[in-house]
């Protein structure tokens, strides 16, 4: 087998993408060139080749440090079948051989290998695979079986199989999702295909802002998009209201239950039962106006058309990932949000996609973890509960590795310190 360091784009896509082992969006060459525009970093494209055919290959990332050391990283990496050890062994002696001549103290991993499932009735589904013990024998470091978000990418996610009936795909869906789609459906909710970047990190922005936290600017959003739209890649979905249209269907019905409420008080001597019909009408007649007294309020501050919920998902090969969801803070009850994810799912569906993946979630919850809400969301939608085998480290110069280890984290909390002191 030889070793090549510099596989032709084309060549690289074709073997990547539709991979019978591995295929990640992380591992594209729109990611390598995306990293390089936004994250600095360095893409390389390598692999190994068999009688002229690749048969493993692999994006690593190149972080440059001081004094002309740097350190590699394959993210969701490599493309390979971790179960052939021979092969993974091979491309493992070559890949050290690379980086220590581009002075590399270290190659970091974190394999699309699922190594526990559990379905939408948290029942456990087997899962055979000897990665993990192939790479330790190679010599890779596991860096544990965290259970937050502590890792470069989420160590859990759940994911939908699409390779079942749709109709068998929503009734995995939790009671309160149907009951919240239908309620978005009844609302008129409407979801559209845009490429609105300024809307979706209008929401993106009050999002993260709720939860206390800005993690990207605006022109990571936009670089991301153009890099995967150019090739079709990815599609943001905005869920929108149209107040108008709410507030009149609204008092088509209040008409409606008026009309009831007047034949109810036309009989003679109630009954019981029928006294008890009259109050729920009121009932819900009162909830009706006061609802179009707030839809009101909200058309006179935002408008009559109001974007609700922004959504932006990425697909390669026979995957997509839900990357991003920003959600607006008014009008939650009218759950845009619930049938954005609705329609993503269907559209993604229908497109012939295999794997829908939720990209994130924690493996540790308890009562009062700020992190349970979006669990639960997730999982709500019946997809399956994936534990991935995590990240390991190829160390390929023990002492600048060390000195990496203690003092990144040491600069990077003086860095945290010096950031809460300039902003109190």
């Amino acid at each position: 087998m030889k070793f090549i360091d510099n596989i032709e784009l084309t060549e690289y896509e074709k073997f990547v993408e539709k991979n019978e082992y591995k295929s990640h969006f992380l591992q594209s060459s729109m990611w390598g060139e995306f990293s390089s525009i936004d994250k600095g970093l360095i893409p390389h494209y390598v692999g190994l080749k068999e009688n002229e055919k690749l048969v493993c290959a692999t994006l690593l990332l190149e972080k440059k440090l001081v004094f002309g050391y740097s350190y590699f990283y394959a993210p969701r990496g490599y493309v390979i079948n971790f179960e052939d050890f021979n092969l993974l062994k091979t491309f493992t002696n070559e890949l050290k051989k690379y980086v220590k001549k581009h002075r590399g103290i270290f190659i970091k991993i974190d394999p699309d290998v699922i190594i526990k499932k559990y379905n939408y009735k948290d029942e456990e589904i087997e899962v055979k695979t000897n990665a993990y013990e192939n790479l330790k024998k190679l010599g890779y470091k596991h860096l544990g079986f965290t259970k937050r978000f502590e890792t470069t990418q989420p160590r859990f996610s759940f994911r939908i199989d699409f390779n079942q009936p749709f109709e068998q795909i929503e009734e995995h869906f939790s009671k309160t999702t149907k009951q919240r789609i239908k309620k978005a459906n009844d609302l008129d909710v409407s979801v559209t295909l845009s490429d609105d970047i300024e809307a979706f990190y209008n929401l993106m922005n009050i999002t993260e802002n709720r939860k206390g936290f800005v993690t990207h600017n605006k022109k990571y959003y936009q670089d991301l998009y153009n890099i995967f739209s150019k090739k079709n890649k990815c599609n943001i979905f905005l869920g929108s209201v149209d107040i108008n249209k709410v507030i009149s269907k609204n008092k088509d019905i209040i008409l409606e239950i008026e009309n009831e409420m007047k034949e109810i008080k036309n009989l003679d001597n109630l009954s019981k039962s029928m006294k008890t019909k009259l109050n729920e009408l009121k009932k819900r007649k009162e909830k009706l106006l006061n609802d179009n007294i707030k839809y009101q309020e909200e058309k006179e501050q935002y408008g009559n058309n109001i974007i609700l919920s922004a959504h932006f998902i990425v697909e390669y090969g026979n995957k997509a990932w839900v990357l991003y969801a920003g959600n607006h803070d008014i009008l939650s009850y009218t759950y845009a949000n619930y049938k954005t994810y609705f329609e993503h799912i269907k559209y993604y569906y229908d497109k012939g996609i295999k794997i829908y993946d939720q990209f994130g979630t924690v493996g540790k919850l308890e009562e009062n973890d700020p992190l349970l809400g979006l669990h639960e969301f997730k999982k709500k939608f019946g997809g399956d509960y994936v534990e991935f085998v995590g990240e390991f480290d190829l160390i390929t110069n023990k002492l600048m590795y060390f000195l990496f280890k203690k003092l990144v984290p040491f600069y990077r909390n003086r860095k945290f310190k010096q950031n809460i002191k300039k902003n109190s």
